[in-house]
């Protein structure tokens, strides 16, 4: 707590007056341009690594950037995740969706380890919320990366987007360059496309290609950001190099 109450004396000091400029501005009719889904993991700073400001953007964080089918839900059950997503593409308008994950999530390693049966077991579940969530919500991310990674691992996938008939191919890492948990990571990330359009109230918006669906990744250990490619087929690292094609990638894919 001291780090948090001497922080907020120095914020105070420096960039209270410029944010309370930028609050200012957007006050009454902010325009966010992105819903970001993003885990919770202390190292991620979306604000910070894609130089947002005030109102750019809606962020919802939790426990491996997963967003829930909504095959999970009946009647008043639901989580915070879809409802921030009702609140940004609904209420807000917002047109663009994006799930980033990232690299040594522990959230994902610890998915990894559900693939023991003992470890994934109901009693283990009851006394961890973490294991009971992971397992609820990302399973399908699990088996299917088991079944891709069994069959070994250099075949593309096939993922769901903005609607049934739009598919997406994905080539996972193929150079073997990251971990296996981060490849899961990349999984996961591609899996919640398909879980973001279960939900009925965003149906006639992503029929009409009136709301997109975008994959970052982040590597914590160099800082390089990847934006799945769809006419790639894969995660292309975002630099000097590739800026350009990737946003006409974006213009031609989702305009």
């Amino acid at each position: 707590m001291e780090k948090i109450l001497r922080g907020i004396i120095r914020y105070r000091a420096t960039t209270r007056k410029q944010m309370v400029k930028e609050f200012e501005q957007v006050r009454d009719n902010p325009h966010p341009k992105a819903v970001f889904f993003t885990c919770m993991d202390s190292r991620m700073i979306p604000t910070r690594f894609t130089e947002t400001h005030v109102g750019d953007m809606f962020i919802v964080r939790n426990a491996g950037n997963l967003i829930p089918h909504a095959h999970n839900f009946q009647d008043e059950y639901f989580t915070c995740e879809p409802a921030g997503l009702e609140l940004g593409c609904v209420v807000n308008d917002i047109r663009h969706i994006v799930i980033c994950g990232h690299s040594d999530c522990k959230a994902m390693n610890l998915l990894y380890q559900l693939r023991n049966p003992e470890f994934a077991s109901l009693d283990n579940r009851r006394i961890s919320p973490l294991r009971a969530w992971l397992y609820s919500h990302a399973n399908s991310s699990l088996q299917t990366f088991l079944k891709w990674h069994q069959s070994g691992g250099k075949d593309p996938l096939i993922f769901s987007s903005e609607t049934p008939l739009r598919k997406v191919v994905a080539y996972i890492d193929p150079e073997n360059h990251f971990a296996i948990e981060d490849k899961l990571s990349q999984v996961n990330t591609l899996q919640q496309m398909a879980n973001i359009a279960s939900y009925g109230f965003l149906k006639r918006r992503l029929e009409t290609h009136d709301l997109h669906i975008h994959a970052l990744w982040f590597d914590i250990y160099t800082g390089d950001i990847y934006f799945f490619s769809r006419a790639a087929k894969r995660f292309l690292q975002v630099d000097e190099a590739t800026v350009e094609r990737l946003l006409e990638e974006v213009d031609r894919y989702y305009s």
